[in-house]
């Protein structure tokens, strides 16, 4: 009863909370779409400029709306207007009819452009039209012909002439429509017509909103001036629901924004301005008309009071809304993380309540995001074009989620979790006479001799008695690198046995699996540490215990380092290192889905040679045996304590091409063992969780460099060919990157948590992580398109040298800065920098340009010197070791004191 009614407690509360979150998600929506709109407006419309196309037809591609779909429209507009204007008649010829049944008044249009045979079938239809439907009450002869210079002045008005006089015994005045500057500009055009029809548009002026209709009845004003004696229709009066900035010319520049509130605060104060009922108008326009995209550019499809659907975009009175979905859109991003919500909340019941509030605000974060996203073709007029990049946008959108909700969980875990499950630590080491034998492989390639011996010596000081040392030296030519080490374990006697292999396949693995083939019988554990690696006295004698559970598998310890702290980028290379083992290792060990790293690491030999021994096809064997372990069913442990330090990467070089191997490998592996992952196999929830999103990070890297590349690309579009692209990508681009920035701060906030650092460490070793993202998205494409890697030792005592030695390993990231600055200033002085579209744009440019000014500063300080280390800094392996709490009195572990307090992240 206990129990049931703690679950049911449990569950109202997660729902409860669940809840809560959602209601506060839809008062943001609501909020969001208030308006400032108050005037209102009760009088009459008198006309509108009327284009019949619904939302999938184009007079470009040759498709035309059914007679029963303009009667819809004008039924739809005579409820609200009684006149109507048209641009032509040979498109869609039956308008007149169908208006004239409904017993709206027409001023009909004549479409006029350089294709002159068009222009005299037009001309033919308008005087059909005109002189046999008295409806019809005015004729317009071209629309914006001169505006868009498709013929002359002297052309136009020769068409205007031959109209007027074949029409004059029908008394049908006739005009033609432009902006009101270019009836300034040829005053004759006002000579040749019966009225003059003018478009008065303040938005495409660049003037404000505000003062918009004051001014449209200033330039009416000024033609009424210039022309007293000619009657003035305005033929297109209004403002767009979407599209750019558009910016005024002159000392102090305006703008212009378009928008649904916008335009309902001009159509409004236009319909109550006091002069309203006195002129003579048309509404631009009466519906949307999507296909003008490709003639105007992005703002000329969203001219209408009406949308593309024919819904009605804002009321004349009352209340005005920025979006008419968003409580629609609301409800569905509620709907959608409603469920994940209340399974976060109830499941993570060992996490406070804060962090179960966190992780579900997140979710609801991003289930908006994604509503939102997929809305952009309800909301938008798209062309195929503009679909095909929607396309990318969403799925890069949903890519992003993914990366932030699973940072978001680690995230969450180590700062909310109130106590580790599978918290493992050293254990007392068992007494000589009931010592497991472990074989210790230390394999080796090219590596300078005196760095191995001293990983040699450090094996043979071990207070563990019953060990062997395979030392794998695998295809090294130069005999002075390798004779060496072959002397030093003669030296040691047999329990050192060394192998030299010439042409020996497999890289790493390959030498691996020899040494087990050579491994003494009595060995029940395999043993891997790295060249490099000082290993702690107790390294075996505190971990080989965790073997006496039988199902036990692996036990893994921790990279860590040592001779870094006198050194920039050494120290930046440590602290970047020391956060996965701070931090993410504790995350997935809490789940039996550990990373297996090659050194530090102990397998069970039966394990290993159950599951066929090291994978030589894979380039990072180590985490692909962990897989293959845990695929069986095996344990394994995260064992937090340092028992052993190695040198941190020798530059920036050599790191980017382990980081590189690393994200190959991790491809090949993801490839692999796909179907395990998502199907067949023993992994459990969790561990197919982890196995599937551990690599996000870095698939997010290679989703920085698509980003980057489209960015460039589209940024020549908006230079070069600005009406097609000149769509609101910055709009649908922010959240992604917004997502990005977020998930880049997470980390920082971790470090300081977790680890004590300084937070100039914490900014050293976010610079490197952020500067490496190059190396790991070249690295993630290539394992997805090739097959087969090649293992590249990673240099741990050299730079580069040459002149031209700094720039060769960053030469890519360079070439990348340089074209996103180049993209960005030529927008800046191409667009200006009033234009807030354009500002949007080029600070996107500038926020991915921070991967490769990271990777620029990481160079700098691989080149910088070694600093003299004050004398109460730790500056050598045998300076930091402290007393180990299983060694004998006068011994001393490798133990970090710094590591040693960082052991249990949950206390």
């Amino acid at each position: 009863m206990k129990t049931a009614t703690s679950f049911l407690f449990r569950l109202v509360v997660a729902v409860l909370l669940a809840g809560a979150i959602a209601a506060i998600q839809y008062v943001a929506w609501e909020r969001w779409n208030r308006s400032s709109v108050t005037v209102g407006s009760e009088s009459a419309i008198k006309g509108f400029a009327y284009s019949p196309f619904q939302r999938d037809q184009s007079p470009f591609t040759n498709t035309y709306p059914t007679d029963e779909e303009i009667g819809a429209d004008l039924d739809l507009l005579a409820e609200a207007a009684k006149n109507i204007r048209t641009y032509g008649v040979t498109e869609n010829p039956t308008v007149a009819a169908l208006a004239e049944k409904r017993k709206l008044h027409v001023t009909a249009g004549a479409w006029i452009s350089g294709d002159y045979d068009g222009n005299s079938r037009e001309i033919d239809a308008i005087i059909d039209a005109a002189s046999s439907r008295r409806h019809i009450n005015r004729v317009i002869v071209g629309n914006e012909v001169l505006l868009r210079k498709d013929i002359t002045v002297q052309e136009l008005t020769t068409y205007i002439a031959h109209v007027r006089k074949t029409l004059k015994r029908y008394n049908k005045p006739v005009s033609t429509a432009e902006p009101w500057h270019i009836w300034l500009k040829y005053p004759e055009l006002a000579t040749s017509v019966d009225y003059i029809t003018v478009h008065l548009l303040p938005y495409h002026e660049g003037v404000p909103v505000e003062k918009a209709v004051e001014y449209a009845l200033m330039r009416y004003d000024e033609l009424a001036r210039t022309f007293p004696n000619k009657k003035i229709v305005i033929g297109e009066i209004g403002w767009p629901s979407r599209g750019p900035i558009m910016t005024s010319e002159g000392a102090n520049p305006t703008q212009a924004i378009a928008s649904p509130e916008n335009a309902a605060r001009f159509i409004r104060e236009f319909l109550s301005h006091p002069r309203a009922p006195k002129l003579d108008y048309f509404l631009m326009e009466a519906i949307d008309q999507p296909w003008k995209v490709e003639l105007e550019g992005w703002a000329g499809p969203y001219w209408g009071m009406y949308n593309a659907e024919r819904e009605a975009k804002f009321p004349l009175e009352g209340l005005v809304v920025k979006d008419i979905r968003w409580a629609e859109k609301a409800s569905i991003a509620a709907a959608i993380a409603f469920l994940p919500m209340v399974l976060i909340c109830f499941l993570l019941s060992d996490w406070r309540v804060l962090g179960r509030v966190w992780l579900a605000a997140l979710v609801q974060a991003c289930a908006t995001t994604l509503v939102v996203g997929a809305n952009v073709p309800a909301d938008y007029y798209l062309s195929q074009r503009d679909l095909i990049g929607l396309a990318g946008l969403i799925i890069a959108t949903v890519l992003t989620i993914a990366v932030l909700l699973s940072h978001g969980f680690e995230f969450g875990e180590v700062l909310f979790k109130r106590r580790w499950r599978r918290h493992f630590t050293p254990l007392p080491p068992h007494s000589p006479e009931c010592e497991p034998f472990v074989s210790v492989h230390l394999a080796c390639c090219n590596e300078p001799p005196e760095m191995v011996i001293a990983t040699i010596d450090s094996l043979a000081a071990m207070t563990y008695t019953n060990f062997e040392v395979l030392v794998l030296d695998n295809n090294t030519r130069d005999e002075a690198l390798w004779k060496p080490l072959q002397a030093r374990c003669a030296e040691l006697g047999p329990r050192f046995r060394f192998f030299h292999l010439d042409n020996w396949p497999g890289f790493k693995a390959g030498a691996l699996n020899f040494g087990l083939e050579q491994t003494d019988p009595r060995a029940e554990v395999v043993g891997v540490v790295d060249a490099d690696y000082v290993v702690s006295p107790d390294w075996l004698s505190c971990l080989i215990p965790h073997f006496q559970t039988p199902d036990v598998a692996v036990v893994q310890a921790p990279q860590a380092h040592r001779d870094w702290e006198t050194q920039p980028f050494r120290r930046m290379c440590n602290w970047e290192f020391d956060g996965f083992f701070r931090i993410g290792m504790h995350h997935r060990n809490e789940r039996n889905a550990l990373i297996q790293h090659g050194t530090m690491t102990l397998v069970r030999r039966s394990a290993l040679q159950e599951v066929g021994g090291w994978s030589e096809w894979c380039i990072c064997e180590d985490t692909e045996l962990g897989l293959r372990l845990i695929q069986k069913g095996y344990d394994t442990r995260y064992v937090d304590h340092i028992l052993g330090r190695g040198l941190t990467p020798s530059d920036f070089t050599a790191i980017k091409s382990q980081r590189f191997r690393w994200a190959f490998g991790a491809m090949q592996i993801l490839k692999h063992h796909l179907p395990q992952m998502l199907g067949r196999g023993k992994l459990n929830v969790a561990q197919r969780y982890h196995f599937l999103t551990g690599w996000f990070a870095w698939l997010g890297d290679a989703l920085h460099l698509v980003f980057v590349l489209a960015s460039l690309a589209w940024t020549l579009g908006m230079l070069f060919m600005p009406k097609a692209f000149g769509l609101p990508v910055s709009a649908l681009a922010l959240p992604v990157l917004a997502f990005m920035a977020f998930k880049a701060a997470l980390g920082p906030i971790l470090y300081r948590r977790t680890m004590d650092a300084p937070w100039k460490d914490i900014l050293g070793a976010s610079i490197l992580s952020v500067g490496l993202a190059h190396a790991i998205s070249r690295g993630i494409f290539a394992g997805i398109v090739k097959r087969h890697g090649e293992f590249v030792r990673t240099p741990k005592g050299w730079k580069s040298q040459g002149k031209l030695a700094f720039f060769a390993p960053i030469r890519e990231e360079l070439g990348l800065l340089i074209a996103l600055v180049s993209a960005a200033t030529a927008l800046v002085v191409m667009r200006g920098t009033t234009d807030l579209e354009a500002r949007l744009w080029v600070g996107i440019l500038t926020l991915q340009c921070i991967p490769y000014i990271a990777a620029v500063a990481c160079q700098i300080a691989s080149y910088m010197p070694d600093r003299p280390a004050p004398a109460t800094e730790a500056t050598t392996c045998s300076d930091q070791t402290i007393t180990s709490p299983y060694a004998p009195a006068g011994q001393h572990s490798l133990v970090s004191h710094d590591a040693t307090r960082q052991s249990d992240i949950a206390a």
